[in-house]
Protein backbone atom coordinates (compact mmCIF):
# COMPACT_ATOMS: atom_id res chain seq x y z
CA UNK A 1 0.00 0.00 0.00
CA UNK A 2 2.77 2.58 0.53
CA UNK A 3 4.22 1.49 -2.50
CA UNK A 4 0.98 2.47 -4.27
CA UNK A 5 1.32 5.92 -2.91
CA UNK A 6 3.87 8.85 -4.19
CA UNK A 7 1.15 11.30 -3.34
CA UNK A 8 1.70 14.97 -4.45
CA UNK A 9 2.91 15.74 -1.09
CA UNK A 10 5.61 13.49 -1.21
CA UNK A 11 6.82 14.44 -4.61
CA UNK A 12 6.70 18.06 -3.52
CA UNK A 13 8.59 17.29 -0.38
CA UNK A 14 10.98 15.11 -2.19
CA UNK A 15 11.44 18.06 -4.81
CA UNK A 16 12.09 21.11 -2.12
CA UNK A 17 14.12 18.48 0.39
CA UNK A 18 16.74 17.41 -2.65
CA UNK A 19 17.06 21.12 -4.27
CA UNK A 20 17.72 23.18 -0.85
CA UNK A 21 19.90 20.53 0.17
CA UNK A 22 22.79 22.34 2.62
CA UNK A 23 25.35 22.24 -0.17
CA UNK A 24 23.17 23.80 -2.66
CA UNK A 25 21.54 26.10 -0.08
CA UNK A 26 25.25 27.34 0.85
CA UNK A 27 26.02 27.79 -3.08
CA UNK A 28 23.37 30.07 -4.12
CA UNK A 29 24.12 32.30 -0.80
CA UNK A 30 27.74 32.42 -1.68
CA UNK A 31 26.58 33.25 -5.34
CA UNK A 32 24.43 35.76 -4.55
CA UNK A 33 26.94 37.40 -1.93
CA UNK A 34 29.74 37.37 -4.53
CA UNK A 35 27.53 38.97 -7.32
CA UNK A 36 26.10 42.30 -4.89
CA UNK A 37 29.99 42.17 -2.82
CA UNK A 38 32.34 42.16 -6.18
CA UNK A 39 33.12 42.43 -9.49
CA UNK A 40 32.87 39.82 -11.69
CA UNK A 41 36.46 39.23 -11.82
CA UNK A 42 36.55 39.71 -7.92
CA UNK A 43 33.88 37.15 -6.97
CA UNK A 44 35.61 34.55 -9.16
CA UNK A 45 38.42 34.84 -6.83
CA UNK A 46 36.64 34.46 -3.92
CA UNK A 47 34.18 31.81 -5.10
CA UNK A 48 36.28 29.43 -7.37
CA UNK A 49 37.97 28.92 -4.10
CA UNK A 50 35.46 27.64 -2.17
CA UNK A 51 33.76 25.38 -5.14
CA UNK A 52 37.20 23.68 -5.70
CA UNK A 53 38.42 23.44 -1.58
CA UNK A 54 34.90 22.51 -0.34
CA UNK A 55 31.81 21.94 -2.73
CA UNK A 56 33.45 20.07 -5.05
CA UNK A 57 35.06 17.75 -3.00
CA UNK A 58 32.57 17.34 -0.64
CA UNK A 59 29.87 16.14 -3.80
CA UNK A 60 33.01 13.76 -4.65
CA UNK A 61 32.54 12.47 -1.41
CA UNK A 62 29.11 11.79 -1.03
CA UNK A 63 28.56 10.05 -4.52
CA UNK A 64 31.59 7.94 -4.42
CA UNK A 65 30.24 7.25 -0.50
CA UNK A 66 27.41 5.97 -2.15
CA UNK A 67 28.83 4.09 -5.06
CA UNK A 68 30.46 1.80 -3.09
CA UNK A 69 27.92 1.28 -0.33
CA UNK A 70 29.38 3.09 2.61
CA UNK A 71 26.20 5.50 2.82
CA UNK A 72 22.91 4.14 2.14
CA UNK A 73 21.71 7.68 0.43
CA UNK A 74 22.81 11.62 -0.69
CA UNK A 75 21.46 12.79 2.58
CA UNK A 76 23.57 10.47 4.57
CA UNK A 77 20.40 9.76 6.83
CA UNK A 78 22.24 6.92 8.76
CA UNK A 79 23.27 8.42 11.98
CA UNK A 80 26.96 6.66 12.09
CA UNK A 81 27.53 6.91 8.23
CA UNK A 82 27.24 11.04 9.14
CA UNK A 83 30.45 10.80 11.23
CA UNK A 84 33.08 10.44 8.20
CA UNK A 85 30.85 13.19 6.55
CA UNK A 86 30.98 15.72 9.42
CA UNK A 87 34.81 14.81 9.61
CA UNK A 88 35.57 15.03 5.61
CA UNK A 89 33.63 18.30 5.57
CA UNK A 90 34.75 19.44 8.08
CA UNK A 91 38.29 19.14 6.87
CA UNK A 92 37.31 20.81 3.68
CA UNK A 93 36.26 24.19 5.26
CA UNK A 94 39.41 24.41 7.75
CA UNK A 95 42.01 23.57 4.30
CA UNK A 96 39.33 26.75 3.14
CA UNK A 97 40.21 28.95 6.21
CA UNK A 98 43.91 28.22 6.10
CA UNK A 99 44.10 28.68 2.26
CA UNK A 100 41.93 32.17 2.86
CA UNK A 101 43.83 32.90 5.44
CA UNK A 102 47.40 32.33 4.10
CA UNK A 103 46.31 33.86 0.23
CA UNK A 104 44.01 37.40 1.73
CA UNK A 105 45.87 37.76 5.34
CA UNK A 106 42.16 37.83 7.17
CA UNK A 107 39.70 34.93 9.04
CA UNK A 108 36.74 34.22 6.62
CA UNK A 109 34.21 34.86 9.25
CA UNK A 110 31.30 33.35 7.32
CA UNK A 111 33.27 29.51 7.33
CA UNK A 112 34.11 29.84 10.75
CA UNK A 113 30.86 29.81 11.61
CA UNK A 114 29.61 27.18 9.02
CA UNK A 115 32.14 25.31 10.99
CA UNK A 116 31.01 25.96 14.41
CA UNK A 117 27.64 24.61 13.53
CA UNK A 118 29.20 21.98 11.85
CA UNK A 119 30.69 21.08 15.29
CA UNK A 120 27.71 21.54 17.02
CA UNK A 121 25.63 19.46 14.92
CA UNK A 122 28.33 16.76 15.19
CA UNK A 123 28.37 16.72 19.09
CA UNK A 124 24.70 16.63 19.03
CA UNK A 125 25.16 13.82 16.70
CA UNK A 126 26.21 11.73 19.92
CA UNK A 127 22.97 12.17 20.99
CA UNK A 128 20.26 13.17 18.47
CA UNK A 129 20.37 12.98 14.89
CA UNK A 130 19.56 16.48 14.61
CA UNK A 131 18.50 17.46 10.60
CA UNK A 132 21.57 18.99 8.44
CA UNK A 133 19.28 20.16 5.63
CA UNK A 134 16.81 22.38 8.76
CA UNK A 135 20.07 23.57 10.42
CA UNK A 136 21.88 24.88 7.34
CA UNK A 137 18.77 26.57 5.61
CA UNK A 138 18.16 28.74 8.80
CA UNK A 139 21.40 29.48 9.04
CA UNK A 140 22.01 30.16 5.49
CA UNK A 141 18.92 32.85 6.22
CA UNK A 142 20.69 34.58 8.59
CA UNK A 143 23.41 34.71 6.44
CA UNK A 144 20.78 36.20 4.07
CA UNK A 145 19.57 38.51 6.62
CA UNK A 146 22.89 39.84 7.67
CA UNK A 147 23.27 41.44 3.94
CA UNK A 148 19.60 41.77 2.91
CA UNK A 149 16.88 41.10 5.78
CA UNK A 150 14.07 40.44 3.58
CA UNK A 151 16.04 37.60 1.61
CA UNK A 152 16.52 36.54 4.89
CA UNK A 153 13.24 36.41 6.17
CA UNK A 154 12.10 34.56 2.98
CA UNK A 155 14.87 32.32 3.28
CA UNK A 156 13.90 31.45 6.81
CA UNK A 157 10.02 30.43 5.16
CA UNK A 158 12.20 27.68 3.14
CA UNK A 159 14.20 26.15 6.08
CA UNK A 160 10.15 25.87 7.60
CA UNK A 161 9.53 24.06 4.44
CA UNK A 162 12.38 22.30 4.38
CA UNK A 163 12.33 20.52 7.98
CA UNK A 164 8.28 19.73 7.33
CA UNK A 165 9.71 17.88 3.95
CA UNK A 166 12.05 16.32 6.09
CA UNK A 167 9.37 14.75 8.23
CA UNK A 168 7.24 14.22 5.58
CA UNK A 169 9.77 11.88 3.92
CA UNK A 170 10.41 9.99 7.18
CA UNK A 171 14.40 11.04 7.14
CA UNK A 172 13.98 12.59 10.22
CA UNK A 173 11.66 13.16 13.08
CA UNK A 174 9.80 16.29 14.47
CA UNK A 175 12.49 16.00 17.63
CA UNK A 176 15.42 15.79 15.24
CA UNK A 177 14.73 18.42 12.80
CA UNK A 178 13.71 20.76 15.92
CA UNK A 179 17.17 19.81 17.39
CA UNK A 180 18.53 20.72 14.12
CA UNK A 181 16.38 24.17 14.18
CA UNK A 182 17.40 24.75 18.01
CA UNK A 183 21.29 24.48 17.39
CA UNK A 184 21.19 26.79 14.14
CA UNK A 185 19.19 29.34 15.72
CA UNK A 186 21.75 29.35 18.04
CA UNK A 187 24.71 29.33 15.98
CA UNK A 188 22.75 32.27 13.65
CA UNK A 189 22.20 34.55 16.83
CA UNK A 190 25.77 34.60 17.94
CA UNK A 191 26.59 34.77 14.34
CA UNK A 192 24.80 37.94 13.53
CA UNK A 193 25.21 39.57 17.38
CA UNK A 194 29.06 39.39 16.11
CA UNK A 195 28.21 40.89 12.63
CA UNK A 196 26.65 43.83 14.20
CA UNK A 197 29.64 44.12 16.79
CA UNK A 198 32.27 44.37 14.14
CA UNK A 199 30.52 46.26 12.28
CA UNK A 200 30.43 48.99 14.30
Amino acid sequence: MEEKQPSIILKASKIISDFFNPLLSLFIFFLYMSIKNYSLKDSLYYFLPILLIIMIPVIVWLVWNVKTGRYTNMDVSNRVQRKTLYIFIATCIITYIVFNYVKNGYLDFVMLFILILLFALQISNFFIKSSMHTAFNIFVAALFFAINPVAGLIWLGIAALVGITRVVLKRHSPKEVFMGALIAFIVSFIYLYCNIQFQH
